[in-house]
């Protein structure tokens, strides 16, 4: 297999990046994003960042790495896409960005070890993140993908990961 055609196929294998609050869904947002920039500028927590060229098509366009910068749901992005690649967002939690699954293989809480961090550090207290009867944490519709759990989590490899909008789940391992 070529370079190219490997590239190709990474990238068509590859899952959706992480957007930020109010993105349209990935085909419709990469369309419509002009890779200004304005989001990327007006961020207080420099959670966003350009997609570099190995994004092919999305290379330029605004994501989230919620391990190392999570989105803080200020909601200062939304209004000032000249282009309606992000719609307006008025409340936090209709920020729909994706949602936090729990890797319980990872999961200091399913290992008997009582762990709260990624409750605690949810923005949406006692609605998107919750615990069952045994203290462990149970991911609710509510949540909107924001990765703050995700970037609070002690494990060295994250036992909480925020899967983006349309995509699947990570695998076990992941």
């Amino acid at each position: 297999m070529s370079q190219a055609a490997a590239l190709y196929l990474r990238r068509l294998l590859a899952p959706a990046p992480l957007r930020p609050p109010g993105a349209l869904d990935e085909p419709a947002f990469e369309a419509r994003c002009i890779r200004c920039g304005r989001c990327i500028e007006v961020c207080p927590y420099h959670a966003l960042r350009p997609a570099g060229f190995h994004s092919g098509r999305g290379a330029g366009t605004p994501w989230i790495d919620a391990r190392r910068d999570p989105c803080w749901l200020c909601m200062k992005c939304p209004p000032v896409c000249p282009t309606g690649a992000l719609r307006p967002v008025r409340d936090a939690r209709d920020a729909n960005m994706g949602r936090a699954r729990v890797l319980p293989d990872r999961c200091y809480a399913f290992q008997a070890v009582l762990c709260r961090t990624c409750l605690d550090a949810c923005p949406l207290q006692g609605e998107a993140i919750r615990q069952d009867s045994a203290l462990r944490p149970v991911v609710t519709e509510r949540c909107v993908g924001c990765g703050l759990c995700e970037q609070r989590c002690p494990a060295a490899a994250a036992a909480i990961r925020v899967v983006p909008r349309g995509a699947a789940a990570p695998p076990a391992g992941a």
